[in-house]
């Protein structure tokens, strides 16, 4: 039994290293192989898995693995940089999502509870595949980034408490039981581990970190500590899992902790994957094209449409809307947890898992294309999005009366805020340019002048009148908005000082060729060290040049270290 559980297991690993090379030619997540590989070695084709029971709790320790890192990730105290926003787009994503995918899945034929756990699964989305994009893009600490995180958080306490529930279900609970005891339990946890993630867990970790070996020995001995005593108390591992890693997130040490663990996660993950993938029956699924087809595009078009609209209540700009709906477009790990635990309490058809497969595998192949190109996509279609900004002519007007100041700051965020000060310290008549709605509110209270404006418009920099200001500084790292600022200004033979900003030193180099007098680069200079450099040079033209000429040896010479 031994020998073939390893064979099984051997064979596995193999075939889906084997497809993972295919996958990441594509530039896929690897997630797409294990689920292929899933279906090759399931009883549709090899049929490679016999010792079932023991691939189970391998696959259950995946997700507890999973859940664990997730958790990491989920730094609760972010919550408080977006503040409503992240909780009421993260419920209303789920809520109205949730309501239109259970009358599709309804008027398909599902039955009403089926058709209420695929809706209710199928409106979270992917913390995995989300934050993994956003941190090669470097974008979490982007406005949209901070928002995503955001209701990331609340749509996995939603899967929280939902699997909570589902657990209580098992044990033959009544809904008046759930809904009282097993809530107020959930409650109660939930405040002890915030308790001990806030004045505990802090010091064993400094304590643990001395030693990697210790802090990785403390971290696993953690995870199975709470997924452990939870599951004793009737909340299962998975939830378990996730709190314990949530209670270590905000720690000095958390990224050490992750990558110390990920690994493991990974072995284990794959073979979580690709058990789902074997659930995924090939007859059944030619019998499901159509709801197969129906979802894949909802998920894909509906999702994002549904959080632009929320994005537009809250009174973002276009673009964050955009970007941050982008983000939706696939089913999230809790989707296959949440049905699976509905298969196996009986509320649910078997079908549902082939249909999650299906479509789980559609959008987030898909999904990884919209979120990495979703800048140029906005771009490309930047005058549809209009109808998603509010009161675009009150805007205008206010651009108009506020036109011509000798100080343009563009983007108020973390590096903007550094330099607001210099700015004020300059002299000269200023504005700031924001188009979050949090920043322009906080900034009035403080009797800053700012309105609120989108630096890649040109219409809104026309009214503005940019070109006649003397000292245009933009702290927005998206190098496409830098390039429309940079290209507008040439064309209006702008004479002033032009300083934006850029992620990385090739796209320095594209800002300074279109005359950019510097460049800030966060992996080169910090909003610190570019304050000093506004406080010598100030206004002066002559002093920019000088400056520009070591910001392009700079950015040239970080260049040939990455090609080096």
């Amino acid at each position: 039994m031994n020998e073939g559980l390893f064979f099984q297991i051997g064979g596995v690993i193999i075939i889906a290293a084997a497809l993972s090379f295919l996958v990441r030619a594509f530039k896929q997540p690897l997630i797409i192989a294990y689920l292929v590989a899933g279906i090759l070695v399931g009883p549709a084709f090899l049929s490679l898995i016999h010792e079932t029971a023991a691939f189970d709790a391998l696959a259950k320790i995946g997700i507890s693995f999973l859940l664990f890192t997730v958790g990491l990730g989920l730094n609760w105290r972010r919550i408080k940089e977006v503040g409503a926003v992240s909780v009421f787009s993260g419920l209303a994503q789920v809520i109205f999502t949730s309501a239109v995918g259970f009358l599709i899945a309804y008027f398909l034929g599902f039955d009403v509870t089926t058709s209420l756990f695929i809706a209710v699964a199928f409106s979270f989305s992917s913390t995995i595949i989300i934050v993994k994009m956003l941190m090669d893009k470097e974008d979490l600490d982007t406005l949209y980034g901070k928002i995503t995180v955001g209701f990331l958080i609340v749509q996995d306490l939603i899967a929280m408490i939902i699997l909570l529930v589902l657990g209580a279900i098992g044990k033959g609970q009544t809904p008046v039981q759930i809904l009282s005891w097993s809530l107020l339990k959930g409650l109660v946890v939930v405040l002890f581990f915030w308790l001990l993630s806030t004045y505990v867990v802090p010091h064993l970790v400094k304590f643990a970190a001395a030693s990697q070996e210790l802090l990785l020995v403390f971290s696993l001995g953690w995870c199975f500590a709470v997924a452990g005593i939870l599951t004793y108390f009737g909340f299962g591992p998975e939830i378990g899992a996730l709190i314990a890693g949530i209670s270590l997130s905000g720690t000095h040490y958390e990224h050490e902790i992750n990558a110390r663990v990920k690994p493991l996660r990974d072995f284990f993950l794959i073979l979580f994957f690709v058990a789902l993938g074997t659930q995924l029956q090939l007859a059944t699924a030619a019998q499901m094209i159509w709801p197969i087809a129906i979802f894949s595009l909802y998920v894909f078009v509906g999702n994002p449409i549904i959080m632009m609209l929320v994005m537009r209540t809250l009174g973002y700009h276009p673009q964050t809307g955009f970007l941050t709906a982008a983000t939706t477009a696939q089913v999230s790990e809790f989707s296959f947890i949440m049905l699976g635990a509905g298969v196996s309490l009986g509320l649910v058809s078997p079908s549902a898992m082939t249909l999650a497969a299906a479509v789980g595998l559609i959008t987030i192949a898909g999904s990884t294309y919209f979120i990495k190109e979703n800048e140029k996509i906005y771009d490309k279609f930047r005058p549809m999005f209009r109808i998603f900004e509010r009161q675009r002519i009150k805007h205008a007007a206010k651009a108009r009366a506020a036109a011509s100041p000798d100080v343009i700051l563009f983007g108020c965020h973390r590096t903007g805020e550094v330099l607001l000060s210099e700015v004020k310290n300059l002299g000269h008549k200023y504005l700031v340019v924001d188009y979050d709605p949090k920043v322009i509110e906080m900034l009035k209270a403080r009797r800053v002048p700012v309105i609120y404006g989108d630096a890649g418009d040109e219409d809104f920099l026309q009214e503005l009148r940019v070109a006649k200001t003397k000292l245009l500084l933009s702290t927005i790292p998206d190098v496409t908005t830098s390039l429309e600022l940079l290209t507008y200004l040439r064309a209006e033979n702008f004479k002033g000082t032009a300083i934006v900003a850029a992620r990385s030193p090739e796209e320095a180099m594209e800002c300074y060729a279109l005359g950019a007098a510097y460049v800030i680069v966060p992996s080169i200079l910090g909003a610190e060290r570019f304050r000093e450099l506004l406080r010598q040079n100030k206004n002066q033209a002559k002093q920019w040049q000088k400056t520009r000429k070591i910001g392009k040896v700079e950015a040239k010479e970080d260049i040939e270290l990455d090609e080096e």
